[in-house]
């Protein structure tokens, strides 16, 4: 008897590809954006798309904060065009980066979801930044992300 695992046969190695390439150009995670902002290589704008309380008690460093409900032409047209942006929220359990995502899509902007948001990120073990640029190893607690 087969395991669970092996219950359904894999992919054909092609579809596979096309798969796994597909959700790249989808998502990113927390370890490559920190890797680009460490090293300089920021290509896009990470936003924080959770309300400026929940940001302002911690937040990936260099994230500019714009809650998802304030995404609109009007705001978006600071940038140039072409931008990519990389947007997160509270974490896994939260579906206001997708309502970003879709927002910014909408809007025929390039964007990518940080997979994991601030749960992934603390998960890597790495620092957030609070209101006055401290760092700070954890943020959010009992604050809701009003995304």
């Amino acid at each position: 008897m087969p395991s669970l695992v092996s219950q359904f046969p894999a992919a054909l190695p092609a579809d596979a590809l096309a798969h796994f390439s597909r959700r790249l150009a989808f998502e990113t995670d927390c370890s490559d954006v920190n890797d680009a902002l460490q090293n300089g290589e920021q290509d896009f704008i990470l936003l924080d798309v959770r309300g400026p309380a929940a940001y302002a008690h911690g937040h990936v460093p260099g994230a500019l904060n714009l809650p998802t409900r304030e995404i609109d032409a009007r705001r978006m047209a600071q940038f140039p065009p072409g931008t990519l942006f990389v947007v997160y929220c509270a974490g896994p359990h939260c579906n206001g980066v997708h309502r970003a995502a879709a927002k910014l899509a909408a809007l025929g902007l390039p964007v990518k979801e940080m997979i994991g948001g601030m749960t992934g990120w603390l998960d890597e073990g790495l620092a957030l930044v609070g209101a006055e640029g401290d760092s700070i190893r954890a943020g959010g607690e009992g604050i809701a992300c009003a995304c």
